[in-house]
């Protein structure tokens, strides 16, 4: 016997599907993936993996509102953002080290603005192994992360459950499935990040918020420079050798662009990716040897 029959239709009428979530355009059934309207907080969007976020949420049609302690180089990033939509980008001067600098610029900002889309990204600690490391070092990198993007997030929810739209991205690291050797705080802490955004992601679906974190393998920046030159130091070998063997560990035999990065970003941050929540999606060129 059949106690309930359901059926797209059905699932619509009796209110288990939200219509306004389903972000399809009507005309061809495509992806709506623009971000048109919307304003994106970017941290640490002066270079790397920031900018070429930056870059391409601008090239998609948001406003970007860049936040980098550096006011040279955001005014250097905010230059090469995309005005097509007659976006005004800004930025904001905020030190990560100092979560209350991050706070106050946050909530100046909010006071007359909603953020929609929050992508927490910040600079890993120095290269070294965990037997060695003080502990000092853990509290510090433990603030830069997981407390300023507590800051962050808190601050722009709410706005976020009122517009009905919100995405969170935390740009972390392939180290939450396999911790990388010679990086002991930075695995620590990453894990942190990414547990942390899973817990926020059950909490806030409901309001129309995804939170999902974006796991970066080994890609072309500063960072992975003075990874390489930090291995190269300690064994003894020049950055040559380390470079090809990180590299042979990479199906795609190559590190990867920040540009990549920043495709799946902007992905994540659409309407499209409206039911895509409490994820950590590996970006790495196939390099993370687990499922």
């Amino acid at each position: 016997m059949v106690l309930f029959r359901i059926t797209p239709i059905s699932l619509i009428k009796e209110g288990f599907v939200n219509r306004s979530d389903l972000h399809l355009c009507p005309e061809r059934q495509q992806m709506n993936i623009s971000l048109s309207g919307k304003y994106a907080l970017i941290c640490g969007s002066t270079q790397g993996i920031g900018l070429a976020i930056a870059k391409e949420f601008s090239s998609a049609g948001a406003t970007c509102v860049l936040i980098a302690r550096n006011k040279e180089g955001l005014e250097k990033a905010v230059s090469q953002l995309s005005i097509a939509h007659l976006q005004k980008h800004q930025y904001l001067v905020a030190d990560f080290t100092k979560p209350s600098e991050v706070k106050q610029a946050i909530e100046g900002f909010i006071k007359n603005n909603t953020i929609h889309i929050l992508v927490n990204n910040t600079g890993g600690p120095k290269p070294g192994m965990i037997a060695d490391e003080d502990e000092q070092k853990f509290l510090d990198t433990f603030q830069q992360h997981v407390i300023c993007n507590q800051v962050l997030a808190k601050a722009v929810i709410p706005g976020m459950k009122e517009a009905r739209y919100g995405r969170i991205i935390n740009i972390i690291s392939t180290s939450v499935r396999i911790p990388i050797q010679n990086l002991g705080v930075s695995n620590t802490i990453r894990a942190a990040v990414a547990s942390w955004s899973k817990t926020l992601s059950n909490e806030v679906a409901e309001s129309g918020i995804t939170v999902n974190s974006i796991l970066t393998g080994y890609t072309a920046t500063a960072r992975l420079q003075s990874v390489i030159e930090a291995n190269a130091a300690k064994r003894g070998v020049s950055t040559e050798v380390i470079a090809k063997e990180m590299i042979d560990k990479i199906p795609a035999k190559r590190f990867g662009d920040p540009a990549e990065i920043a495709a799946v970003a902007a992905f994540l941050a659409s309407p499209a990716a409206s039911f895509v929540n409490g994820v950590s999606i590996p970006v790495d060129g196939g390099g993370t040897g687990t499922i």
